[in-house]
């Protein structure tokens, strides 16, 4: 490693511009080194770098010494220590080919028509004035996900309530917010109470959802446990809605600016080729963590057993070394994807659904507002969940 001449990297402490874009940080970091130590952990920016930790079995979710919630909120811990994104083999392994059945491609594909009608609902009538994020990047995939878990439509708003305050617990929020875990952990509560309940009905009457499917498999045997069942709903709304909004909210601020490339996508419509450079134009993670299970070398850099590996999913998906111009929004690029949805045994279990939905909901979105300004926009403090909270546009 050279010496450095940057700050050591943090993800706490950025100015709100910074927040809103973070890319000019990341290339300065990335153009002095691939990976920087800082505070005993490594943050990993280049591409290749990214792929390769995210790719070994060396590098796994579960810290040796602290799991992903701190001690002292046990229902929180709990709940997200079960969640697959924070198992290791063998259990991640068997607890993801119980719920990917219902993520395949042909499950997806069945979907579409209601993916449009859920969009086209929410789209009827639009007003001149409006939050985006409100009326529909965040109601779009919550009802989505509720209707494969067989949730009531009627519930989706709270589902979404709940699922913001967990995501208090997220390193960047919590920083900010001395109550983040206690609101986090009463959601927590809230939520397994809710689904908990919910699961006991699908034994009694079950139905061709994604709850009764988890209910009703069998693991060497063995049922899945109560806190396996409601932590892998949870983590399905929060995962499977925030990515998807993040995405739909991000990809109107950047067309918003660039009037041509939003012409084009009017005339010629959202490919998939179209989600993939959104996605990696603009990812909706940021950044995910690693432990490292043995010692390690990654793009020249000895990583000790132990030590915290942060990959850096939005500074590799602009990486010069694996996309040419990768500060450009170009919505015919090949070549390869972005990694916004990961690599690996822990790649996006919703990946499948999220194109989708960010395919049809975007189409349907742009053809539904017509003419459009930006008039103002929030992000929260959240260097993880990457998105605004809020972006009111006005019609005309």
């Amino acid at each position: 490693m050279t010496a450095t001449r940057l700050p050591p990297f943090s993800l706490q402490g950025w100015a709100d511009a910074d927040v809103r874009d973070p890319y000019p940080v990341y290339e300065r970091y990335l153009a002095e080194s691939p990976v920087h130590l800082a505070d005993g952990a490594y943050y990993v920016f280049g591409h290749d770098a990214v792929s390769a930790v995210l790719s070994s079995q060396v590098f796994g979710r579960r810290s040796a010494v602290n799991g992903p919630v701190p001690t002292g909120h046990l229902m929180l811990r709990t709940m997200v220590e079960n969640w697959l994104v924070f198992l290791d083999p063998p259990r991640h392994t068997e607890l993801r080919s119980v719920v990917n059945r219902e993520f395949s491609p042909t499950v997806v594909t069945n979907l579409r028509d209601r993916i449009t009608e859920i969009a086209e609902e929410l789209l009827h009538g639009l007003p001149r004035a409006f939050d985006l994020v409100e009326t529909f990047s965040a109601p779009f995939p919550v009802l989505v996900i509720s209707e494969l878990l067989g949730v009531p439509r009627e519930r989706s708003d709270w589902l979404r309530r709940q699922a913001i305050g967990l995501q208090e617990a997220s390193s960047s929020r919590a920083a900010r917010n001395p109550h983040a875990q206690e609101i986090a952990g009463q959601a927590a509560r809230e939520l397994r109470d809710y689904f908990l309940a919910l699961a006991g009905e699908r034994r009694t009457s079950p139905g061709d959802d994604l709850l009764s499917l988890m209910v009703a498999a069998r693991l060497r045997g063995e049922p899945l446990s109560s806190d396996e069942i409601a932590a892998t709903c949870v983590h399905l709304v929060t995962a499977g809605h925030e990515t998807t909004t993040n995405v739909l909210s991000k990809a109107v601020l950047t067309l918003s600016s660039r009037r041509p490339e939003l012409a084009v996508l009017r005339s010629s419509g959202v490919s998939p080729l179209v989600v993939e450079e959104l996605v990696r134009f603009d990812s909706p993670v940021q950044a995910v963590s690693r432990w490292a299970y043995a010692d390690a070398s990654v793009a020249g850099m000895e990583i000790p057993r132990g030590s915290k590996v942060v990959a850096m999913l939005g500074a590799a998906n602009r990486d010069p070394a694996r996309f040419a111009a990768p500060t450009e929004l170009q919505l015919d690029r090949s070549g390869g994807r972005g990694l916004s949805f990961g690599l690996g045994i822990h790649y996006c279990l919703g990946a499948t659904l999220a194109r989708a939905e960010i395919e049809i909901g975007l189409r349907l979105l742009l053809a539904a507002l017509g003419e459009f300004i930006v008039e103002g926009v929030e992000y929260p403090y959240d260097m993880v969940f990457h998105g605004p909270s809020s972006v009111v546009l006005r019609r005309y």
